[in-house]
């Protein structure tokens, strides 16, 4: 299951970066997750200052 960016987020791009794969990209407001691209590898979970990422 794709990882998911929750309102917390504060659009900093902190896990696009960390992204290997680039399934994160900035939305309206937050960063948002590609679930077809996401490879559920916790890269971005990790990278996140707010916790806004989950699994």
């Amino acid at each position: 299951m794709a990882h998911k960016i929750s309102d917390e987020c504060v659009a900093c791009g902190a896990c696009a970066a960390a992204c290997p794969v680039n399934a994160i990209s900035e939305g309206d407001g937050k960063y948002v997750v590609d679930a077809d691209a996401c490879i559920d590898c916790g890269a971005c979970e990790g990278e996140c200052p707010t916790g806004a990422i989950t699994a």
